[in-house]
């Protein structure tokens, strides 16, 4: 028989089969799809250069310690502090200046100016007020970033990460109430987040105001300042996918520039008035505080706070740049920042009576010192600090979200490593969301005064929070006696932070309050969700389920569902059954198959990880996979399978299976695969409490915004099957209906 082209066809005969080469010609899919193969090595030649330079590093740094033996006492002081978690890298640490310093760095631009604000303006800024409030500054860097942040809490690492959530992972041992500090200060600081970029950039945008050149420009254009800020934080979110090693480089070297020319300036102004150096007596600060010329009253504080805002997110940080990276760069900062503050001190006290600043709107002594040739400068390195600052909690708010994940706080989200550790992460759904939450921040407040009016007051409660988990760990793990010194010294400091702050409720601190409420909820929800979940999932032993998937695996009465079917589960149990994946296979109508697969994966420290571990019960129709791929290797879990069924027919634990036709994945040596995904639902008759039934019903739906895993996995193709199962909590047993006669 021959088609309309003339060409010949072959019929084929009832119940033979096709010759070699039109099972050939059936079976060539892979012409016309572009599926994932597993390649023969486990390496890819990029993963293997990498690999081969970092081992090439790793000796030329073993070498450089092995000589450093020979040189003495300093010599091997050195050798041991680089074999140790303290390493120093001087590349790491230029990371480090760019990556951890953005946020305190940009502290100095608003800082002096809300205090002017608060005193009624500079006229009210007398000898008394400004010694009082650099005192204030001075001793509150020292104690809650140097000695509380630096000092304590960065020696306080969960395999050498920081934040709060790492910090609650070590301890959440002691006392289940450990959650609900961790819970909040994590969701206080993810809200303040928000503020950071706005107000760090848009405070330094706004310094192009002060320049002669376009005074008329923004006086005419008075969204022109807003429209910039909008334009950096967009092109600032959207190179986060890129990583924070190459940004930080390129950053750490700016920031570089920033602190020197901060310290520089400040010098300056501190060579017309040495005397401001008496502020580092603490007494000052103690007596403006109860000062008559305190105009702030105990608001001072709120003010003050803005100095230490970066102490949190410089903790959260230290996974990304390591420990001994910042206690190398640290004294460069603090040095750079006092110098800058006291600089600007000194300009006040030279011009607190000129009379020429009486009127002027939103003086800030930060630009102000300095010279219209200089103010040049100062307002594109302010804006690039600005960034940078951005930088720093945007980095922040990845570990957090990320530590979140693992503690089942927050729904598994889709995590990308750009850079070569696995400390430095992306989430392109919090990178989205931080991006509209920033820009809806900038329209709700408009400019950096009114931002910095709310700015503080959630990360207040960060740092409360910290310091009740830093006082258990330190309770159980050093002495009792310190850790109460530590929690009464710190805990007052702060309390009276967060008393002050709350004078910002009003002016703007209500919506990060709002926020943290929000973020609270999730986490909450989320948490307890999981509980529910968890306290019903149950395992069925060997001995329970064998004897009837034996059955139904020969019964040829039933037609294969698929020749394969397999189960994506988080499940790690590997010597039982879910019942889940049990009741599912026999749900509705048997889906009987030629083998059964249930498959988890769990991501390892390690980047480019690729193992598997299988568990086959006896049998050769079930098997239970682990994948272990490493943090940077591509989830292609269907390539994945495919190797490993290719794997256990070479062995002979699973029977040969052959495809009589083409399929999407290209593999004529497997038979049909089915993936499968389970869903939970809540039952109506369900006997769950309504917080209960709350939180599962808010899980579900946020699970169902974040995406799917068969995006994740690259399942897309492949047409997964998703079930939704009832979640088998106890439910209520309804009276039994009366029959009665028509």
């Amino acid at each position: 028989m021959k088609d309309t082209n003339g060409r010949n066809v072959r019929k084929r005969k009832q119940g033979g089969n096709t010759d070699g080469a039109d099972d050939a010609a059936l079976l060539r899919a892979d012409r016309f799809t572009n599926v994932p193969k597993v390649s023969h090595s486990s390496l890819t030649k990029e993963e293997r250069a990498e690999l081969v330079k970092q081992a090439e590093a790793e000796s030329r740094e073993a070498e450089k310690l092995a000589s450093a033996h020979e040189r003495g006492p300093v010599g091997r002081w050195w050798a041991r502090l680089q074999s140790g978690p303290n390493k120093i890298s001087l590349g790491m640490a230029i990371v480090a200046l760019g990556v951890v310093y953005g946020d305190i760095g940009t502290s100095p631009l608003y800082t002096m100016q809300t205090f002017l604000n608060g005193q009624g303006g500079l006229a009210n800024a007398n000898r008394e007020a400004v010694l009082g409030v650099l005192s204030l500054v001075f001793w509150s860097i020292t104690l809650i970033t140097t000695v509380k942040y630096v000092f304590i809490a960065m020696r306080i690492d969960n395999h050498g990460e920081g934040g709060i959530f790492a910090l609650y992972s070590l301890i959440r041992r002691y006392g289940r109430w450990l959650v609900f500090p961790a819970m909040l200060g994590g969701a206080a600081f993810l809200a303040d987040s928000v503020l950071t970029p706005a107000v760090s950039i848009s405070s330094a945008v706004e310094g192009l105001e002060t320049l002669p050149a376009l005074e008329n420009l923004f006086t005419q254009n008075k969204e022109l300042t807003l429209m910039i800020t909008v334009v950096i934080i967009v092109g600032l979110f959207c190179v986060q996918s890129h990583g924070t090693e190459s940004i930080g480089k390129v950053f750490g070297s700016v920031v570089m520039v920033w602190f020197t020319f901060l310290a520089v300036a400040g010098l300056v102004n501190l060579s017309q008035d040495w005397s401001v150096f008496a502020a580092l007596n603490p007494v000052y600060g103690v007596k403006f505080l109860f000062s008559p010329h305190n105009a702030a009253g105990i608001a001072v504080m709120g003010t003050v706070f803005l100095s230490t805002t970066g102490a949190e997110a410089l903790y959260s940080d230290m996974g990304h740049v390591g420990r001994g990276n910042i206690y190398f760069t640290w004294p460069f900062i603090k040095v750079a920042l006092v110098l800058c503050y006291f600089g600007q001190g000194a300009w006040m006290l030279n011009h607190w009576d000129d009379k020429a600043y009486d009127h002027l709107h939103g003086l800030n002594p930060f630009f102000e010192m300095m010279t219209p040739s200089v103010r040049c400068i100062a307002v594109v390195l302010s804006v690039t600090a600005g960034v940078i600052a951005s930088q720093a909690l945007i980095t922040g708010a990845f570990t957090m979200v990320s530590e979140a994940t693992r503690l089942d706080w927050m729904p598994h989200l889709q995590v990308r490593y750009p850079a070569r550790t696995r400390g430095q992460l992306y989430i392109p759904v919090v990178n989205a969301v931080l991006c509209v939450a920033t820009l809806a921040v900038l329209a709700l407040f408009r400019d950096s005064e009114h931002i910095s009016a709310a700015y503080g007051l959630a990360l207040t409660v960060t740092m409360i929070t910290t310091t009740v988990l830093l006082a258990v760990y330190i309770w159980h793990k050093v002495s009792k006696v310190w850790s109460m010194v530590f929690l009464v010294v710190f805990l007052a400091i702060q309390t009276m932070f967060f008393v002050a702050s709350m004078a910002k409720f009003l002016h703007g601190g209500w919506f990060t309050m709002l926020l943290t409420l929000a973020i609270l909820f999730i986490m909450v929800t989320w948490n307890d969700g999981t509980k529910i979940e968890r306290a019903q999932r149950r395992h069925m032993r060997p001995k329970d389920f064998l004897p009837t998937l034996d059955k139904l695996h020969g019964d040829n009465h039933i037609p294969f569902f698929a020749d394969n079917i397999v189960y994506l589960t988080s499940d790690s149990e590997m010597k039982r059954l879910d019942t889940d994946i049990f009741f599912s296979i026999f749900a509705d109508h048997p889906k009987r198959a030629r083998a059964w697969w249930a498959l988890s994966v769990e991501t390892t420290d390690q980047p480019f990880t690729r193992e598997y571990s299988v568990e086959s019960f006896g049998t050769d129709y079930l098997f239970r996979i682990k994948m272990r791929l490493g943090f940077k290797v591509s989830q292609s879990i269907p390539a994945y399978l495919h190797q490993i069924m290719h794997d256990l027919e070479h062995t002979g634990e699973l029977p040969q299976q052959k495809s009589i036709y083409p399929k999407v994945d290209a593999d004529p040596g497997i038979g049909t695969i089915k993936y499968v995904l389970i869903h939970k639902a809540l039952m109506p008759e369900s006997k769950v409490s309504r917080r209960g039934a709350l939180s599962l019903s808010v899980k579900y739906a946020i699970r169902h915004m974040a995406g799917s895993a068969v995006k994740w996995f690259g399942l897309a193709p492949y047409n997964p099957l998703i079930e939704v199962q009832p979640l088998f909590v106890p439910t209520n047993r309804p009276p039994k209906l009366k029959r009665t006669s028509e």
